[in-house]
């Protein structure tokens, strides 16, 4: 009789504990602790948890601490816990066709991208990524400010960046990008990037206002040409074989909180853009309005390039 009872006990705990398993998710940025985005992060972290009764825990590794982006992408797609906030360009070395999300002048504001990530050639592009690389894009509506380009000289025209060897994220449409704009692409991990321009290894970057500040770069240029040729927005990617072990209540916070995280993110990113110009202007950097639609011109032919024309007509129309 004891023993049964002791039997039924031990049987309990077993259950008790398989239902309230814990899992824990890494996110990885390579942004500062401080940067708008990674503050959300911080926000997500604390709404999953709570909605979850500690059940889903999530843990914030910003300044790229799990290592670069592309090392901890294939840790990710190797099933480790992990999630990246990372662009669409990085993607495309998976899923090509994910690359025009990363496409210079693909928008006219960050607003216009929710049109692009509901349509159904968008969402079947990202259930190929999951199904051929093990990488489930959760969101993809995190908008990190538009790039501008930091350089030592003043930069009024494309002309003015032949010869420029300036930084960029290494995938193809990045690469493309700069090169089309009349710079010298040079990828180069973006914890890099100050050491390099004080080194004087590069003679430029392009990067968004508040990651920029973030990495103090307004201590190492002193101009910033206002060309917004990529309207950053990004995503959060996270291991498929990692998130179909979550049970199905535990995918719907991750999802919904992430998701509102990346519209809190987004918003403050645009609230803070005017006071990290003030800021950098107070240092000495020199801001400067340039003809946008030279630039437009000059890298129209990205599209044709890689391939994008046709994708590029039905996402901005909505088909």
């Amino acid at each position: 009789m004891k023993m049964s009872v002791l039997t039924s006990a031990i049987v309990v705990a077993v259950a008790s504990n398989m239902a309230h398993a814990t899992y824990q998710l890494n996110l990885s940025s390579a942004l500062s602790s401080q940067d708008p985005v990674v503050l959300a992060m911080e926000s997500a972290r604390q709404a999953i948890e709570e909605r979850s009764d500690g059940e889903l825990t999530i843990q914030v590794f910003p300044n790229s601490q799990l290592g670069s982006d592309e090392d901890v992408v294939e840790q990710i797609r190797s099933g480790a816990n992990i999630a990246i906030l990372i662009d669409a360009g990085r993607l495309s070395e998976y899923q090509p066709e994910l690359g025009i999300l990363s496409a210079p002048y693909l928008v006219e504001d960050h607003s216009d991208y929710a049109q692009i990530t509901s349509s159904d050639l968008y969402l079947g592009w990202v259930e190929s990524l999951a199904d051929d690389s093990g990488l489930r894009l959760l969101n993809y509506n995190w908008f990190q400010g538009s790039r501008q380009m930091l350089t030592q000289n003043p930069v009024e025209s494309p002309d003015d960046l032949s010869g420029v060897r300036v930084r960029t994220i290494n995938s193809p449409v990045w690469v493309k990008t700069i090169e089309s704009m009349g710079a010298t692409p040079t990828p180069l991990p973006w914890s890099e990037v100050y050491s390099a321009l004080q080194l004087g290894s590069i003679d430029g970057a392009e990067a968004q206002l508040t990651a920029a500040e973030g990495q103090n770069l307004h201590e190492v240029i002193s101009h910033i040409a206002l060309t917004s040729h990529i309207h950053l927005m990004t995503g959060i990617a996270t291991s498929e074989q990692w998130y179909q072990s979550l049970p199905e209540e535990l995918q719907v916070i991750l999802t919904e909180e992430l998701t509102r995280a990346g519209e809190e993110a987004s918003q403050a990113t645009v609230d803070a853009q005017d006071a990290v110009r003030e800021r950098m202007e107070a240092e000495g950097v020199t801001f400067t309005e340039v003809d946008i639609e030279v630039f437009r011109e000059r890298v129209d032919g990205v599209y044709a390039e890689l391939g994008y024309d046709e994708y590029r007509e039905q996402l901005v129309s909505g088909e």
